[in-house]
């Protein structure tokens, strides 16, 4: 199912219908700053049985966590002070930070127990904003593999091709009708409080 919505002001029904759903276990779609990804609740035990069916990978290999903010963040990364005070300067931003996670995280999603590191996105996207704000809590994602598809990385990928290869897989597919993809996010692991780039990406370094 196919939801339009206008970037700038995503409307709130979709948004709700979207949060219900979610709630449920179920997975949505919506493009970021970097790709159309899929998400799921990671504290419900469906929504993560999903995600990770979905993608097709064991549940030990990490997926990341979108979130709204440094508060919602530290409910399932431990981020010192310091790391606070560098990251909120370039926050939101074309980065995958990864940090030591907290017990709540690694009791919900088996691949956070065998290293207890988590990846975190804070993306600039009012959509993903809103659609995070509305639900209250972080998201689980994971990128649409374009492999998996049958396009190659220079083919733009449209919503009704999401839903034709996935109508029994996703729930729900938001399209705000616009999407500016900027490549890969900039990795780097923040886990001993001193940065270490793990891939260079769209996200610039130092931060």
């Amino acid at each position: 199912m196919i939801e339009y919505v206008i970037a700038e002001n995503p409307d709130d029904r979709v948004l709700d219908k979207a949060c219900e759903l979610l709630r449920e276990g179920s997975l949505v779609a919506i493009p970021t700053d970097t790709n159309w990804v899929v998400v799921a609740d990671p504290f419900k035990k469906q929504g993560v049985s999903n995600i990770y069916r979905f993608k097709k990978i064991d549940k030990l290999k990490h997926l990341s966590l979108l979130c709204e903010n440094f508060s919602k963040a530290s409910e399932v990364a431990v981020i010192s002070d310091s790391v606070f005070r560098v990251l909120k300067k370039c926050i939101p931003g074309h980065y995958t930070f990864i940090f030591e996670a907290t017990k709540k995280i690694i009791r919900a999603v088996q691949a956070n127990k065998t290293d207890h590191n988590v990846g975190v996105r804070f993306v600039p996207s009012l959509l993903v904003e809103r659609l995070l704000a509305r639900y209250g809590d972080s998201l689980i994602s994971t990128n649409l593999d374009r492999a998996q598809m049958g396009i190659t990385e220079d083919e733009p990928i449209y919503s009704y091709m999401i839903e034709e290869k996935y109508a029994g897989e996703i729930s729900m597919i938001i399209d705000p009708g616009e999407y500016d993809f900027v490549g890969k996010s900039t990795i780097i692991d923040y886990t001993d409080d001193f940065p270490e780039v793990i891939r260079e990406g769209a996200g610039e370094f130092p931060v």
